[in-house]
């Protein structure tokens, strides 16, 4: 759009409503090219709008009372995660400014400036310490001091899930105020490493499940838990875990059992210093290993050369995802390339039955092995329209959990 003197205040209506994502701008965080990333200004947009997009405030000017409150206001709608405050950067006198800014406080909040004020970055970091050192205790009291899986007992599951939240909005903060995880100076006085981070975001996200063996549960905002699920923190990418640390502990200990010059003290050694590494993979995934490794140390399987242990567990993975898909297939007579299209599919439970697809595919079931299947489970004779809804309750969990045994 093009503005010239006479339309100065279609101009800052304009401006105003990008900030804000408003009509027309309702998508502009799809169109780089619309948004603005920073907008400099000399007593204009103080008053009349605000923004959850805001995030910084830069001043090179001093301000006092009502200019302060009204300035620092514009950052002060949080968005998620992703802003959990507002951040102001002033450069003019900045001792005279700190000043100012209390006296602004102190006059229009009537002396109770609560949660005004962020924690610095170092105290955040002291804060993820503190909140650490009470899930290690945790998970050690647990009898499980290397968080390879989730505690059993509800309690502890749901302590954790509170913990583990706690610790992730302290990083967050952190990030915003230029915490790295690389950065020499914070990994002195941070306790614990990203590595670590990631292996407790693995198990936050196996809290979905109902026990530590069992599936996932398809939709947690269809089924109650016993404790409260940041949605946003399952999705943290836990694939950044350092699998080639796992990696190099395998050769090591492949180079150790092959070498008939090694103790048995030293194999243990070797197979313990491995299992240690397993907590940087899922439950599931540490199923898979356990198995290959008992498969090496009976002789059933020869390790090829260039073969990653994560090669093996995906490996082993993928075969029994295979053969799940099979017995489910035969076990109640269902189509079972149907059933292999629908498993290579994003589905969810709002989706499933998409061009009728679970419907079509419920329409091959064999009646009489759905009926002898559940019969045989629940050792009684399960009325036909029962069968029907056990099986489709059964069916939508096995496709939306990707698999599992039954």
């Amino acid at each position: 759009m093009h503005f010239t003197i006479p339309s100065h205040a279609d101009f800052k209506k304009d401006i105003s409503a990008r900030l804000a994502h408003k009509r027309p701008y309702e998508n502009v965080s799809q169109t780089p090219e619309g948004q603005i990333d920073l907008l400099i200004v000399v007593n204009q947009m103080l008053t009349g709008f605000d923004s959850k997009w805001l995030n910084t405030l830069y001043l090179d000017k001093e301000m006092e009372y009502q200019n302060i409150i009204q300035a620092f206001s514009r950052t002060n709608r949080i968005f998620g995660n992703e802003k959990p405050f507002g951040t102001i950067k002033y450069y003019r006198r900045p001792y005279t400014m700190e000043k100012n800014i209390e006296k602004a406080v102190k006059l229009y909040s009537g002396d109770k400036p609560f949660a005004l004020f962020v924690s610095k970055i170092d105290e955040n970091i002291e804060k993820m310490n503190v909140v650490f050192k009470e899930i290690k205790n945790l998970f050690a009291t647990a009898d499980v001091p290397d968080f390879t899986k989730l505690p059993k007992e509800v309690a502890d599951r749901k302590k954790f899930s509170t913990q583990f939240k706690e610790l992730s909005d302290f990083l967050q903060a952190a990030k915003i105020q230029g915490f790295h995880w690389e950065n020499p100076e914070h990994k002195e006085k941070i306790i614990f490493d990203e590595n670590t981070y990631l292996v407790l975001a693995q198990r936050y996200k196996e809290l979905f499940k109902r026990d530590s063996g069992d599936p996932p549960i398809p939709d947690p905002e269809m089924t109650t838990l016993p404790y409260d699920i940041a949605g946003y923190l399952t999705e943290i990418d836990t694939g950044k875990i350092d699998i080639d640390y796992m990696n190099s502990h395998f050769e090591i200990y492949m180079n150790i059992i092959n070498n008939p010059e090694k103790t048995d003290k030293e194999k243990e050694k070797a197979l313990k210093d491995l299992h240690t590494t397993f907590a940087m993979l899922s439950t599931e995934d540490q199923k898979y290993a356990n198995i290959f490794l008992r498969e090496i140390q009976s002789g059933k399987i020869t390790v090829e050369k260039g073969k990653t242990f994560r090669d093996y567990i995906t490996q082993y993975k993928t075969t029994a995802k295979d053969d799940q898909i099979q017995i489910m297939a035969e076990t109640f007579g269902l189509d079972e390339t149907k059933l292999r299209s629908m498993m290579k599919l994003q589905i969810t439970e709002h989706n499933i039955d998409e061009f009728n697809r679970f419907t079509a595919l419920m329409d091959t079931r064999d009646k009489t092995k759905s009926k002898a299947y559940f019969d045989k489970k629940e050792n009684a004779d399960i009325p036909m329209k029962d069968v029907n809804m056990k099986l489709d309750e059964l069916l939508r969990s096995f496709i939306l959990q990707g698999g599992f045994e039954i």
